[in-house]
């Protein structure tokens, strides 16, 4: 089973596990993570998911589809390399763990 931990921008770390296939969005979201708003709830139309995988783990994932950059370039945060739509991020046992930013302006 993944296990997720988001890190506020204040550093607070909260780790959770995720039983079955999953996005990061509804893990979130199931767990009562503050900063993943969903507002669209997952449709790809927001960017209220944003967030910043850890270096360490970017490349566990694949690149984001032109749809997804396309909503990252509208974040309200600053996009950096690392930037994911948390909607977006397909979890399954070949990803054992992820550590995922909430930038600041998502709170």
């Amino acid at each position: 089973m993944p296990s997720l931990t988001f890190v506020s921008p204040q550093g607070v770390r909260r780790e959770i596990t995720v039983s079955g296939n999953s996005s990061a969005m509804n893990a979130a979201r199931l767990n009562g993570i503050g900063g993943i708003e969903a507002e669209c709830g997952g449709a790809l139309s927001c960017g209220t998911c944003h967030v910043y995988v850890d270096e360490a783990d970017i490349e566990k994932l694949p690149p984001p589809s032109d749809e997804e950059g396309d909503m990252l370039d509208l974040v309200a945060a600053p996009r950096k390399a690392t930037s994911r739509l948390c909607c977006q991020i397909e979890l399954s046992d070949e990803i054992d763990s992820l550590i995922l930013h909430i930038p600041e302006t998502q709170f």
